[in-house]
């Protein structure tokens, strides 16, 4: 996850913050974006829609080295 956690910086958006919107811990945030756990695509499109509405889908959550970055 990469391209998120490079546009969390740029944007100034931390995991608490993304926890708020997802109505979880900073915990599972960090999990997620570690791939220990997966974002289920409402996760993901909330994350975009309230912090990236800009970005795609496909470039924030590409999987690192899937070519896509």
């Amino acid at each position: 996850m990469h391209n998120l956690c490079a546009e969390m910086a740029r944007y100034g958006v931390s995991p608490a913050d993304i926890g708020r919107v997802l109505n979880c811990s900073e915990r599972t945030v960090k999990n997620k974006m570690d791939g220990k756990t997966e974002f289920a695509i409402r996760e993901a499109f909330k994350v975009r829609d309230n912090f990236f509405p800009g970005l795609r889908i496909e470039y924030l959550f590409a999987s690192d080295g899937d070519g896509t970055e």
